[in-house]
């Protein structure tokens, strides 16, 4: 698969302003670095999870103003879009559907509880990246977090069922690989075998460029053969 490789720089190289819907907000820094966000903490919810109260705290609000993914000229095409924003993933994506159509792969963290006040939640954003044309492919992580005031095993951090947030792996909808060019099929298979070894959906990208002609007949049984 490496003849399939093409270099590109991190994205993370390109970003000398904020990202989001391009207006301006209030950037909340919180005492916790993790609980940084555009979004104001609701207080009710903070109190229901041991620890977010404190580590959620406030102690400076500062005006930014922010870019549109889609007007940042120097983010040019990417495959793999990896973001955790504290909640304002979703107006990241709203404000990006030209350079999201390149992409092959979002990795993004998801809430089920929201714990800032009208912050969009993992069906929100599910439903945005499936109108973009992405689907869920894998959970890479799950955070689940006890309800104040149980401690279970004497470490407040430990959980027991509730959801609190997940990293999501979204992937360019493969049941209508058609839609998808050669260079997306390349790089998805890419993705899924060397970043989140998923390879069944790297045979699924490779059946697919070998009916196209755009990869050897036997390029998707070579592949699982290399890997046993």
């Amino acid at each position: 698969m490496e003849d399939l490789q093409r270099r590109k720089r991190p994205l993370e190289t390109y970003l000398p302003d904020a990202i989001g819907d391009g207006g301006a907000h209030t950037l909340r820094v919180a005492t916790s670095s993790g609980m940084t966000s555009l979004y104001r903490p609701d207080p009710n919810r903070l109190r229901l999870f041991n620890g977010f109260t404190e580590w959620g705290r406030i102690r400076e609000e500062i005006p930014i103003a922010t870019r549109r993914l889609d007007d940042v000229e120097e983010v040019t095409a990417f495959d793999l879009l990896k973001i955790d924003i504290q909640g304002a993933e979703l107006m990241v994506f709203q404000g990006a559907p030209q350079k999201l159509a390149e992409a092959v792969a979002i990795h993004t963290e998801v809430s089920f509880v929201p714990l800032y006040e009208d912050q969009p939640v993992f069906g929100d954003v599910d439903q945005e990246l499936r109108r973009q044309g992405f689907i869920p492919h894998a959970f890479a992580a799950v955070k689940r977090w006890p309800i104040a005031p149980v401690v279970f095993g004497g470490d407040f951090r430990r959980a027991q069922h509730q959801l609190l947030e997940a990293d999501v792996v979204y992937v360019r909808d493969v049941g209508h690989s058609e839609s998808m060019t050669d260079e997306q099929l390349k790089q998805l298979a890419l993705v899924a075998n060397h970043v989140y070894g998923s390879t069944d959906l790297a045979h699924h990208c490779l059946s697919a460029l070998a009916t196209r002609n755009a990869a050897a007949p036997d390029a998707p049984n070579r592949y699982l053969t290399m890997l046993s």
